[in-house]
């Protein structure tokens, strides 16, 4: 372009730029930077744009391996909540681009599938919540309240789970040993138990478990069996 300008160009700066589609403004611009370097050819190649200051990681070994305990801890939290729980546990400020730096070179983000599923999990428990046994006023007739629970045993070798049924009036328990604790277990020994006592079982209580859930579930709509959680959604009440 600047040889053109000296050579065919006649030192025209418009029609040089007209000839090379360019604005004068540009032109002058690579003009300038070709005489400023006393009319060396290498000064026209193209140069960095990178900024000449770049910001330095500023974050130190222990706020790194905070930073991250807290992200596995809360993985759904954004960078400004997680500030505040940083704040207060370690009495120390913290700024959320320190934070979003940490989780960046770590790479530390929800799996997108996991979040999905438990958004979904809660938006639907939302819909439906769960009746906790205290809600239930107690009546002191057979079959009105069964608890179900779980134990697991370990016998040579082998390990086995026992599902115990107990009438909360009567005291009358019913259990049965099955290689898994399968919803499909759990099943059969509600049938099971509603064969033995010959008369409609009101309501069950259980705890939060994956083997009160799905065929065991279904099997007590079938049943006509109202379902009660335990306080703590972890062990039954007696």
């Amino acid at each position: 372009m600047d040889v053109f300008y000296y050579t065919t160009g006649q030192e025209n700066a418009a029609l040089t730029a007209r000839y090379f589609n360019i604005s004068r403004k540009t032109f002058h611009k690579w003009l300038r930077r070709f005489e400023d370097s006393e009319y060396d050819v290498r000064s026209l190649a193209d140069q960095s744009r990178a900024p000449q200051h770049r910001r330095k990681w500023e974050v130190t070994l222990i706020q790194e391996d905070r930073v991250r305990q807290l992200r596995k801890r809360y993985p759904h939290y954004d960078k400004k909540k997680l500030k505040v729980i940083y704040e207060k546990e370690y009495s120390e400020e913290i700024s959320t681009w320190k934070i979003e730096r940490v989780i960046r070179r770590h790479k530390l983000y929800p799996d997108r599938r996991k979040a999905e599923k438990i958004a979904g999990k809660r938006a639907r428990a939302r819909q439906k919540p769960k009746k906790r046994i205290t809600q239930l006023v107690k009546e002191g007739r057979p079959c009105f309240l069964f608890q179900f629970d779980t134990i697991v045993i370990y016998w040579d070798n082998l390990k086995r789970y026992i599902l115990t049924a107990v009438d909360h009036a009567t005291k009358l328990g019913y259990a049965r040993m099955y290689k898994n604790k399968s919803s499909r277990a759990a099943a059969d020994i509600l049938y099971r138990l509603r064969y033995l006592v010959d008369q409609p079982i009101e309501n069950l209580q259980t705890d939060n478990g994956s083997e009160f859930a799905w065929e065991f579930e279904r099997a007590a709509f079938k049943l006509g069996i109202q379902r009660y959680f335990s306080r703590d959604c972890a062990h039954t009440t007696t």
